[in-house]
């Protein structure tokens, strides 16, 4: 049986619990909302110095008449690629986006910008080239993908030049919808995000259409067999499995949120040997490191980050 004061400890105590678990919910939520978005602004600084170097590379080798220097161009398909790779400069005037596109679309390679099909071309080559993108989280660069109207511009710069394409349709899709991804026999440019926001239960698909000429391709390996034809999306079943989350390790997670807990008891017991608000704000700057290093970990475990 409790006595009074005994009671109001155990409420106080329940209440502190409660406040605390509000507080780092509300933190977790502005991670996902700002918080990977400075991941993202990080690592498109980098893609962008990358790609800007391979693109004066190019145009120390060709000259005056090379890439980006007209919509049509005669220049060589670029060398093999690898998964991570800054492969071009995609601008949609209209919503607002200038981002460098990577090459792949796992999780990794969406958290650090829009993500290149690999088994679609290059945008500016014959076909369908798709380029997916997140909408909510890690700088959002899809975020306002719904507002584009037919007609509206999307400019788009590879190492072969650089590329203007015009919105013909937008589409909703399920995400294994793969289709949208195919050879129409045209040359389009196919983007595809999470849709609705915040859910990864479809996806919001624009198609664009190539204005001029296409670049030359690179040249298609023969079929193994007689009458086979080469399968332009190998494996793929999902519209990109980096935009629906993978799965991970829940370890990292589980190490850092222990050490958050032990951070904040170091300093709570600090604070009773020494001084409270001192010892508090001397913890604090580790605790938030710490603390986001665990946000990170933690959100690889959730089904999506849209």
């Amino acid at each position: 049986r409790f006595r009074p004061m005994s009671l109001a400890r155990v409420l106080g105590a329940i209440g502190r619990v409660c406040i605390t678990a509000g507080v780092l919910i509300l933190l977790f939520v502005a991670y996902q909302l700002w918080g990977t978005g400075l991941r993202e602004a990080q690592a498109q600084r980098a893609l962008e110095d990358e790609f800007e170097e391979r693109l004066e590379a190019v145009l120390d080798r060709a000259g005056a008449d090379g890439p980006g220097s007209s919509t049509t161009t005669t220049a060589p398909p670029p060398p093999a690629l690898a998964e991570g790779d800054a492969v071009a400069r995609i601008r949609i005037p209209d919503i607002g986006v200038d981002k460098i596109v990577v090459e792949g679309v796992s999780l990794e390679d969406l958290k650090r910008g829009p993500g290149h099909f690999p088994s679609s071309p290059l945008p500016g080559q014959p076909g369908n080239a798709a380029i997916a993108g997140h909408r909510t989280t890690y700088g959002a660069p899809f975020h306002r993908l719904d507002e584009l109207d037919h007609g509206d511009e999307i400019e788009v710069t590879t190492l072969q030049g650089t590329f203007r394409y015009e919105v013909r349709e937008q589409l909703i899709v399920a995400p294994d919808q793969v289709e949208v991804l195919d050879d129409f026999g045209d040359d389009r440019l196919t983007l595809v995000a999470c849709h609705p926001k915040y859910s990864a239960r479809q996806r919001i698909v624009v198609v664009a259409a190539l204005v001029g000429d296409a670049a030359p391709a690179p040249e298609v390996p023969p079929a193994s067999g007689a009458g086979e034809t080469r399968d332009r999306s190998p494996g793929l079943d999902a519209l990109d499995a980096g935009l629906s989350g993978e799965s991970a390790s829940a370890l990292p997670a589980v190490l850092l949120g222990v050490a958050c807990a032990l951070i904040w008891l170091a300093a709570w017991l600090l604070g009773r040997l020494w001084r409270r608000w001192p010892a508090y704000l001397l913890g604090l700057p580790v605790f938030l490191v710490v603390l986001f290093m665990f946000f990170e970990n933690f959100s690889r475990l959730l089904p999506a980050n849209f």
